[in-house]
């Protein structure tokens, strides 16, 4: 990825508290929702979930240690799978991010 769109892909981005954990999210392209309007599955919306802060191992997995892991895209698909208290927020909260763009896109369209 070029640093360019690496700067594009981070503007995209925001933090969501979540269940006591802050979950990084992207906010979907106009293309990305065109996509998931097809499958219309929730659980397609959960690859938006790019970065987490304060998950622990032993909040993924019983017996864990204590200590933070850093953040693992299959890791977190696995998890959230099975904690729809967190899945359904944060794909509720990468919805309204991408609704919040598309209303400064129509607002800036009537100046």
């Amino acid at each position: 990825m070029s640093a360019l769109s690496d700067k594009i892909r981070k503007s995209r981005q925001k933090v969501e508290p979540v269940g006591g954990f802050d979950f990084t999210i992207l906010r979907p392209t106009d293309l990305d929702m065109m996509e998931f309007s097809r499958s219309r599955n929730p659980a397609d919306l959960v690859k938006f979930v790019v970065g987490w802060d304060k998950v622990k191992e032993m909040d993924l997995l019983p017996g864990g240690d204590g200590h933070p892991v850093p953040f693992d895209a299959d890791a977190c698909t696995e998890w959230l799978a099975d904690r729809t208290d967190l899945m359904v927020p944060l794909v509720e909260a990468i919805t309204k991010a991408y609704q919040e763009h598309k209303q400064r896109q129509e607002d800036a369209a009537k100046n």
